[in-house]
């Protein structure tokens, strides 16, 4: 834990090193500014740590107060930083190019118009990420399958995953999220993980929440890393107390015609192989894994129908989808997995870590499964 601390100090120090470096030429000319930012980011640098100390000590006031500061100024920082690494791209080019060309000149912009353009464009962006993070999107998806019955109804169900609920998310996060589920009356809900956040200290009251919502084939829920990180045991209490039935590593048939699977994230140290659990599931029957981690097992390709997934949030803040793709390139929508099977991943329905979210609005996903017609057969 210490070994993660200090190499996430490091990194967010380096980033605002760099953000400093890029709008320093606006700050040069004043005696007090360049240390006084240094004295606000320094602050800011330390802030999760300092938060984490107060919420365990009990200041749950002040730790959700500085938690609000201090992500709210996490995102804005990356977006800066994100600027600030093109500005130093170009930097190094119009350095390195002058010296293998004798000619040409040294095009640097690094100055008080880089910098200014740097933080209006920081706090047009960020200010827009603070609003796409409560505009909650549903994303609907029909899939036509042969294993429902011709002229069975459609099979509706709305997947959510990452809620993050904790110190930051609450009551006011959760319940449009529940509202938007009742106006769209699914058949079954499932729930991919990270419905908690690591502070789950502050969650009275949500499990009420929850209970509004009583589709009639039930809610599901599996495992994420974050219900590992804010502990187990609370974490499975607060899920039974909000009326899912939580998938370890097992299946449970729904109706004649509908079986889910679920495994527990590795975060655990007990993540199931899905594989045999799917080869126990009658191939007549419309098989759906959930899954908190957007991978498709191999083995288990031919062996569902659909796997649901999250975690990844699409990178939340672009460009950081461009990092998140790296580990999870299979991590936003729709993909084929074998000839007849899907996997979805979500984007999530809430945020972790910084309030805000751009290129990667916040989802209910809305799945119809219909019986194949009959001029498919």
């Amino acid at each position: 834990m210490l070994l993660f601390v200090l190499t996430f100090l490091a990194i967010y120090t380096a980033m605002h090193a760099l953000v400093f470096w890029g709008i320093h030429p606006l700050l040069a000319g004043h005696p007090a500014l360049p240390g006084l930012s240094w004295v606000w980011m320094g602050a800011m640098i330390v802030a999760p740590v300092v938060v984490r100390l107060l919420d365990r000590s009990g200041y749950e006031i002040a730790a959700r107060g500085l938690a609000w500061v201090g992500y709210s100024w996490m995102g804005f920082v990356f977006i800066a930083f994100s600027f600030c690494v093109v500005l130093g791209g170009w930097e190094i080019l119009a350095w390195l190019l002058p010296k293998a060309i004798a000619a040409m000149p040294r095009l640097s912009v690094h100055g008080a118009i880089s910098a200014g353009v740097i933080l209006l464009a920081t706090l047009a962006v960020g200010l827009y990420g603070l609003h796409e993070a409560d505009d909650l999107q549903v994303e609907e998806v029909r899939l036509v399958s042969d294993k429902l019955p011709p002229g069975s109804p459609p099979l509706r169900i709305a997947q959510i995953s990452d809620l993050h609920l904790g110190l930051i998310h609450r009551e006011e996060a959760l319940a449009p999220i529940i509202s938007r589920l009742q106006q769209l009356q699914p058949d079954l809900l499932v729930a991919t993980g990270d419905i908690v956040d690591a502070q789950i200290n502050h969650l009275d009251g949500l499990s009420d929440l929850w209970k509004r919502l009583n589709p009639p084939l039930g809610k599901f829920a599996v495992t994420g890393n974050h219900e590992v990180y804010a502990g187990m045991e609370q974490s499975l209490d607060f899920l039974f107390r909000s009326g899912f039935i939580v998938l370890r590593n097992r299946t449970e048939d729904i109706g004649d015609r509908l079986t889910l699977a679920g495994v527990d994230d590795p975060a655990t140290g007990k993540a199931g192989d899905e594989t045999p659990l799917l080869r126990d599931i009658p191939p007549e029957r419309f098989a759906i894994l959930l899954k908190h981690r957007p991978r498709i097992r191999e083995t288990a390709v031919g062996l569902f129908d659909l796997q649901l997934s999250g975690h990844a949030h699409r990178g939340q803040i672009v460009p950081f989808n461009l990092l998140t793709g790296l580990e999870y390139p299979l991590q936003n929508g729709l993909y084929a997995a074998g000839k007849s099977g899907h996997l979805y991943t979500s984007r999530g329905t809430g945020t972790w870590g910084p309030p805000m979210r751009v290129g990667s609005p916040p989802e209910i996903t809305l799945f119809e499964i219909v019986p194949e017609s009959p001029q498919h057969l």
